[in-house]
């Protein structure tokens, strides 16, 4: 099996895989079963359970997680004595947002300027069919050389954990040699990364109340304390002046040794308004990839349509905090929270409540998985030397895996690089990317059976 043949294996599939993205991404497949129906993510799950069954995958698994949605397994054997690769992805995707600001509509892969465009298209269903691809290109250049399991998470995007409690209570289930991690993405398009770190998280739901209820601001305005005002103050101290995150006992200060990310290129990556500065200090790489970083996500207050002029008795937020490699999760949420009790006026009561947690993660590129995706990445992009970089997002299950599986080598890829815009309104997939990581996914395991 030569490379070229792979790589036009793969090209000869192309057509194929945008018509599987096309049905894959018409699943509504978020996992917030108040906003979308859950028969949604069940459609999108047995797509995915289908096309592995079509591929000679047995035991085919629709699991049920306890958080009420499902992740699809299925097992492909190799030859006997071969090792065993683990291939991940997520179907669930994030909620499309605000729908006519959307150029196509989101569940409808629409391919523009190149590019192939709707919900879930990079992250992560683009993730699904990478790893098809690049079996396919195996199976039809001389067989897959390894044992291969895939999983397909459910509810990735909530955060919710369901993957991760059902490994926990099955870890037979999902042990491998190593691990591919399908949720990640190049620096830029044409540039072949592996990321060898990725943020925890945590979030936090504050509530701050004042009044029994609310008064007439004209009555009593300037005496009675206004429950939405003592939230603002309590959320801008999260903040210093130049916009770093400051969580009182939480160090903000460590410096990434790894790839450079220029102002400039972020600034066009993050489509940051002329004008606008960015936030922090040090480096760009120093910021996103290893320093805590909190974000509002959410703030329950009256809307300006409608709004009367009252002073508010209660108001509350949802606090996203991003945690860098060597912080612990839990540390982190025990600090934001204590943060959040010091530093609200005026006595006023608060509460907090954790909602969803996720500790950061570290590779070891030292381990012959990474040998064998560099000289994969090499092929696969002519001229390009494999890259490490960081991701600020998070992925929890990394950490369940790496606790479970201390032996396996666990590598991240796929197709979020930053043109992808994923969580964002027009979130899209590069189809050039695609087809050269699959190739990539297929040599790496040609490449780790030989290794």
């Amino acid at each position: 099996m030569s490379s070229n043949q792979v790589a036009e294996t793969v090209a000869s599939l192309m057509p194929r895989a945008r018509q599987e993205l096309t049905e894959l991404v018409a699943f509504k497949s978020v996992a917030d079963f108040a906003q979308f129906p859950k028969s949604e993510s069940e459609g999108a799950a047995t797509w995915v359970a289908d096309a592995l069954r079509a591929e000679g995958f047995q035991d085919v698994a629709l699991l049920d997680t306890p958080d009420g949605t499902q992740s699809v397994y299925g097992y492909l054997p190799g030859p006997e004595g071969a090792k065993t690769v683990l291939l991940y992805a997520h179907y669930d995707v994030q909620p499309p947002l605000d729908e006519a600001a959307w150029v196509s509509p989101p569940f409808e892969l629409t391919e523009r300027d190149g590019r192939w465009y709707g919900r879930g298209a990079a992250d992560c269903k683009g993730g699904v069919i990478m790893h098809l691809l690049a079996l396919r290109a195996l199976k039809a250049n001389g067989g897959v050389p390894v044992h291969v399991k895939v999983i397909a998470e459910g509810s990735e995007e909530q955060g919710t954990g369901g993957l991760e409690r059902y490994a926990e209570q099955h870890p037979e289930l999902l042990a491998a040699d190593t691990i591919v991690i399908g949720d990640a993405g190049n620096f830029r398009v044409g540039l072949p990364t592996v990321t060898s770190t990725l943020r925890g998280m945590t979030m936090v739901r504050v509530r701050i109340d004042t009044l029994e209820g609310n008064l007439h601001s004209g009555q009593f305005g300037g005496a009675a304390p206004d429950a939405l005002a003592a939230l603002i103050r309590v959320l801008d101290s999260l903040r210093a002046e130049d916009g770093s995150t400051t969580v009182d006992g939480l160090t903000a200060d460590a410096q990434w040794d790894g790839l450079r990310y220029e102002d400039e290129q972020f600034r066009k990556d993050a489509k940051v308004l002329d004008g606008v500065e960015l936030i922090g200090s040090g480096t760009v790489a120093d910021r996103i990839w290893a320093r805590p970083a909190v974000t509002v996500l959410g703030i329950d207050c009256p809307p300006v349509v409608g709004a009367t002029p009252s002073v508010q008795a209660s108001a509350r937020a949802l606090i996203s905090l991003r945690v860098p490699p060597g912080v612990d999760a839990a540390g982190a949420t025990k600090l934001l929270q204590a943060h959040l009790e010091a530093h609200t006026p005026w006595g006023a009561r608060v509460a907090c409540e954790q909602i969803g947690q996720g500790q950061a993660f570290r590779a070891d590129t030292s381990s012959p998985a990474y040998e064998a995706m560099a000289a994969a990445m090499a092929v696969a992009y002519p001229g390009q030397e494999m890259s490490y970089a960081g991701q600020g997002g998070s992925i929890p299950l990394c950490n369940t895996l790496a606790a479970l599986y201390p032996d396996a080598e666990i590598l991240l890829i796929g197709l979020s690089e930053p043109e992808a815009q994923i969580h964002a309104v027009n979130e899209s997939v590069s189809p050039e990317e695609l087809e050269r990581l699959s190739v990539t996914e297929a040599l790496f395991l040609r490449n780790y059976a030989a290794h």
